[in-house]
């Protein structure tokens, strides 16, 4: 196989450019824009020197100088691209949430295992390496027995009611918008960190502002979600794109018998390990973790801090590697897209019957019956 895998982007907001950087990183071949217009494509080629532009995204998954295809565009292309990608034989990188519906998740499904493509989705968060330290210690039993699972997704770029983009339209964005843009991550995090799966939940949503800009507003900006898992432990979520003051905070904290861990994105670099006589913090760094993982993704020495890029960069090597067929443990795939499909769903359904919804473990979101009790 070759030594560089050729790269083709689909989109040019600012999370293409995040892909844009964490592919040069991991020294594979930036080598192809496409867009919504072909000025929007000719800006991000010309500020990351990217050689080739497409007029579409149909000509960028159809070229044979394309190796991976990532799909960086509004919700409601991800599944339209990720199906001709797969049957181009292209590997793909898609963004979450990976498909505006449970129908179309099933036919990316159909499309990837019927070619045998490889399939990454950025839940970068992942790969911060104090999360990766908090994932081994309760793994390893450090927390003893596990009873709690709590925290928020915190965001307030839609706190001004004239504050407006693609994502607030239910059909560009889907029928769900602050739990599938960020309240996902949140989910995915937990599960992979504690090994525990969220088996069935009980969801409110609701909105700050009925219009904007004079236009009804049909997706949710606040969601609040009671939950409980396979191995008996329960959970609360609040997540929220108007909370003013936090920009992107992500919090998560583990409650065991022996200690509880928490992780905080918007101090990714620290890790609180609350005991009953003292409390720890915990410092990234080679000479501070323990865990292989922590320390292999630990590049900087302790004090100079590695944030979301870093984060990103790493996901997209562990993801790139997998693709050449040296498959790196942790790296989120097709699974934990289809997973996220079906916990936007249940959300979606018990926000509408105001019931508890069973989200049942299943490999295919086509086999996922949501049932509201």
């Amino acid at each position: 196989m070759q030594t560089k895998l050729r790269s083709g982007i689909i989109g040019a907001g600012f999370i293409a450019s995040v892909h844009a950087r964490a592919i040069r990183n991991s020294g594979h071949e930036l080598f192809a824009i496409a867009s919504s217009t072909p000025e929007s494509a000719s800006v991000l080629a010309q500020k990351f020197n990217i050689p080739k532009t497409f007029d579409s995204w149909q000509e960028l998954v159809a070229s044979d100088d394309v190796d991976v295809v990532h799909i960086c565009t509004p919700n409601e292309l991800h599944a339209e691209i990720a199906v001709a990608a797969a049957k181009a034989n292209k590997q793909i990188v898609c963004e979450k949430p990976i498909s505006v519906n449970s129908e179309e998740a099933s036919a990316i499904e159909s499309a990837v295992k019927n070619s045998g493509v490889s399939f990454a989705v950025p839940f970068a968060y992942r790969f911060y390496p104090i999360v990766r330290e908090m994932r081994a210690k309760l793994l390893a039993g450090e927390a003893g027995s596990v009873h709690l699972m709590h925290g928020n997704y915190l965001q307030d770029w839609l706190a001004d009611p004239n504050s407006d983009n693609w994502r607030v339209n239910s059909i560009t964005g889907g029928k769900s918008r602050a739990f599938a843009d960020v309240g996902t991550h949140w989910c995915d995090l937990m599960e992979f960190v504690t090994g525990d799966r969220i088996s069935r939940l009980i969801a409110n949503t609701a909105k700050a502002y009925q219009e904007r800009n004079g236009v009804k507003v049909l997706t949710e900006d606040i969601a609040n979600i009671i939950f409980e898992t396979a191995s008996g432990a329960s959970g609360t979520l609040t997540v929220s794109q108007v909370s003013l003051g936090r920009k992107n905070q992500l919090l998560l904290e583990v409650d065991g018998s022996k200690a509880s861990y928490t992780f905080n994105q918007e101090s990714p670099d620290t890790l609180l390990i609350g005991g009953r006589e003292s409390n720890q913090i915990l410092m990234r760094g080679n000479d501070t973790l323990t865990s292989a993982d922590g320390k292999r993704l630990s590049h900087l020495p302790s004090g100079h801090p590695q944030g979301y890029q870093d984060a990103f960069n790493d996901f997209i090597a562990d993801a790139y590697q997998g693709f050449q067929g040296n498959t790196v443990e942790g790296v989120p795939g097709l699974q934990d897209g289809l997973r996220s499909a079906a916990l936007i769903e249940a959300v979606l359904l018990s926000a509408e019957s105001q019931s508890w919804v069973s989200v049942p473990e299943t490999s295919s979101v086509s086999q996922t019956k949501m049932l509201a009790s």
